[in-house]
């Protein structure tokens, strides 16, 4: 391997300020990992190519020397690999990804584009330092006299908090409206969950070149109910969608809604340890049609099931019965782990006409079920 390289290799420039770019790459322990929802944190990216050598053994081992600095809530380490051997040197508790075929590496400009000749392995061997909205704080070289790992170590114990990344206390980009559904709705909507008892639900993840329900109760503990299309709660839902929150969105955002997926409500317990860890909703071939999550409140006897945007700092989010937070599928975004009680909530998605064009030419990447719960879409103005 060789960490230079002919001026006449083409290689990618990112710089401080611009978005990293996400990827899915298989690490030491997993298959498969997305990058992209580890945001909410300042992360490092030690692009060291192998641990064979002192350089890249000294990369691999910052993080074990430097322990005061990584805490993997507020800083958090990754290494990018691309000798497999290293899947034996690398010490436990340290996250390295496996990045074989320099996929990864060519879109950090760290790998050429194009490899100069096959067996020649070219990297620039790199740091990376994010912010928690996985934009570069910083990117520079790694030495050859070690310098570059105070430099590393400086930064880092200099930035400021988590919630005030950007100098000040952010908030997410938003809606937080009071008063969607009324009191005796909200009530409504639970006698419907308590008479029938919630399943057990998943989340969706493409496996095999499908869009299927997977069940994991570390990522997700949550019991729904899906309002039957002969339930005359379905119209009362709609027209309170169309007069309260179709205008709201339409005023932020410019975006007319015209399709509603899914009459859901849902219910955290304490005593399930309901919660949602990070993800996005609009990830998969099944999901990429949906434009804007909503989060209904039923009830507010409770504490904990607060729902937080770890991309725009710790603070979260916890409406009044009938009050909504309404945001952008694309934004990564978690429920906590309620400690106390029953959050009872109503949550579809919303989208228009064009995302129904991208759902109806993804419909052979759906799973059967998914195909099945093609009756829970509709238009909310009809």
């Amino acid at each position: 391997m060789t960490d230079t390289a002919a001026d006449t290799l083409s290689f990618r420039q990112l710089l401080p300020g611009e978005p990293a770019p996400w990827f899915n790459c298989p690490t030491t322990t997993a298959p498969d990992f997305a990058f992209d929802v580890v945001a909410g944190r300042y992360l490092v990216l030690a692009f060291f190519g192998s641990a064979g050598d002192a350089k890249g053994r000294a990369a691999l081992d910052f993080p074990q020397k430097h322990r005061d600095l990584f805490d993997d809530e507020h800083i958090a380490y990754f290494g990018v690999s691309a000798d497999a051997a290293d899947t034996a040197r690398t010490p436990a508790g340290t996250r390295v990804f496996l990045d074989l075929d320099r996929r990864v590496a060519r879109l950090y400009g760290v790998a050429p584009d194009a490899d100069p000749r096959p067996g020649q392995l070219v990297l620039r061997r790199s740091w990376f330092v994010l912010d928690p909205q996985l934009r570069i704080i910083d990117t520079f070289p790694m030495a050859d006299d070690g310098s570059d790992h105070a430099r590393l170590a400086a930064l880092l114990a200099g930035l400021p908090p988590v919630g005030r990344f950007t100098g000040i206390e952010t908030h997410a980009p938003v809606l937080y409206l009071p008063n969607v559904f009324e009191p005796e709705f909200c009530q409504a909507l639970i006698d419907v969950y308590d008479a029938q008892g919630g399943q057990l639900s998943g989340f969706m993840r493409d496996v095999g070149g499908k869009t299927t329900r997977i069940h994991d109760a570390d990522h997700k503990v949550r019991r729904d109910v899906l309002l039957g299309e002969e339930d005359p709660l379905r119209l009362e839902v709609r027209r309170r969608i169309v007069r309260r929150l179709i205008p709201a969105i339409h005023h932020a955002y410019q975006f007319t809604v015209t399709r509603l997926e899914r009459y859901l409500v849902a219910c955290y317990t304490a005593d399930d340890g309901g919660h949602f860890r990070a993800h996005r909703d609009n990830t998969t071939k099944g999901t990429a049609h949906r434009r804007f999550a909503v989060s209904i409140n039923l009830s507010g006897d409770f504490d904990g099931g607060e729902v937080g945007f770890p991309e725009f700092g710790t603070r979260t989010y916890k409406p009044p019965p009938g009050g909504a937070v309404v945001f952008s599928c694309s934004l990564l975004h978690r429920v906590t782990r309620v400690t106390r009680g029953r959050r009872y909530a109503f949550l579809p998605f919303l989208y228009d006409d064009a995302a129904a064009e991208l759902r109806n030419a993804n419909r052979a990447f759906f799973s059967p079920e998914l195909l099945a719960e093609g009756a829970t879409h509709d238009r909310p103005g009809a």
